[in-house]
């Protein structure tokens, strides 16, 4: 493991501090836990901002499906004659 410094604000450390006190965990467990969890949701983020990227390219290339076909599929959602997904 790797070690690296930081420097807090003041009303951040005391923040820390007081969750550290009351989940009892190390400040240590806490930053790399906040910071996995920033990490992974930026992750996701941009994964999601990619995907709509490559969805606005379909549109724009014309790679529609109608609201009706959609709509028909959703509908059909747990019944015994369940649509498969529409394609374009």
């Amino acid at each position: 493991m790797s070690v690296t410094s930081i420097r807090l604000q003041e009303d951040l450390e005391k923040l820390l501090e007081n969750a550290s006190k009351r989940l009892h965990r190390s400040k240590n467990w806490l930053i790399n836990q906040a910071l996995r969890e920033y990490l992974e949701r930026d992750s996701l983020e941009q994964q999601r901002w990619q995907e709509t990227l490559q969805a606005l390219e379909s549109a724009s290339a014309g790679k529609l499906l109608s609201a009706d076909k959609v709509h028909a599929w959703l509908e059909s959602w747990g019944k015994d004659d369940e649509l498969p997904p529409p394609k374009i």
